[in-house]
């Protein structure tokens, strides 16, 4: 399974780690370089979870990030699976 939130529509993204080397020049160097620049991903912090859905008296296992959670726990299960279209 891909790591995408059902919810939230989040997934990973790339970018990089910059390496840099040197003293920076307000303590007395000579400036900061680049010396490595080295790709990398950044992942959603995502949960696998089972959720209790009153409205249907059934448990839904969905795959969601810390955020969508978040969000299911302030307005509710039900009008949130929904209009991620999961119900």
């Amino acid at each position: 399974m891909s790591r995408i939130c059902q919810v939230t529509g989040a997934k990973s993204s790339r970018g990089h780690h910059i390496l840099r080397s040197g003293k920076a020049k307000k303590k007395g160097g000579i400036g900061m370089h680049v010396t490595a620049n080295t790709p990398r991903v950044f992942l959603p912090n995502l949960k696998e979870k089972r959720i209790y859905i009153p409205e249907l008296k059934k448990f839904v296992k969905v795959k969601l990030t810390a955020r969508a959670l978040k969000t299911i726990s302030k307005k509710g299960a039900y009008p949130v699976l929904k209009e991620a279209g999961l119900l």
